[in-house]
């Protein structure tokens, strides 16, 4: 049985349709300001990721003004951009959005565990969300599955969990 929170399941979460979400669950992001960082590598999957990550923070009450988007040459830069648009942008989350695709050597290895390893420590650094929307497929479908495909768009998901980090975070603040 999938444990029920605030309109998600947690079960199943890899297989299911990103987009389909609680949008009641969702805060106001209003009075948000957001920096979206898009690697330019695998253009096709990576800007329907932009794509929609910038649909779902409007949705959910964003301005076009108050919305960043900056690309970077590949999804290796994205932590170095990210932090650019920390130190040079006032806004209170940074969304990176990237795509490796497996292939026959261990470079897809290398470079996911560097972005990973790059957002984890901007959100320590900074003390504001850095949100991983980095796609690690096994094949390109895979990744057009996940970027407005069967399973959704992964960047509606890391919009939704950018403005509920925000209002976490602001949640603290007196």
């Amino acid at each position: 049985m999938p444990l029920r929170k605030r309109g998600f399941f947690l079960s199943n979460m890899a297989t299911k349709d990103l987009s389909q979400y609680d949008s009641s669950s969702v805060p106001s992001a209003m009075q948000m300001r957001f920096g979206i960082i898009v690697a330019e590598w695998n253009p096709e999957v990576t800007m329907a990721l932009a794509q929609g990550a910038v649909n779902t923070l409007k949705k959910h009450g964003a301005s076009s003004d108050n919305i960043v988007l900056k690309f970077v040459p590949g999804s290796f830069e994205l932590p170095l951009g990210a932090q650019f648009l920390a130190e040079y942008e006032n806004v209170d989350a940074v969304i990176a959005l990237g795509c490796v695709i497996q292939g026959e050597t261990r470079h897809f290895d290398y470079i996911c565990e560097g972005v990973t390893q790059g957002v984890k420590d901007l959100n320590l650094k900074y003390n504001k969300p850095f949100i991983f929307g980095l796609l690690t497929t096994g094949n390109q479908q895979q990744a057009l599955d996940r970027a407005g495909g069967k399973h959704g768009n992964k960047g509606d998901e890391a919009a939704v969990t950018a403005i509920k980090m925000v209002h976490l975070k602001n949640s603290f603040q007196k």
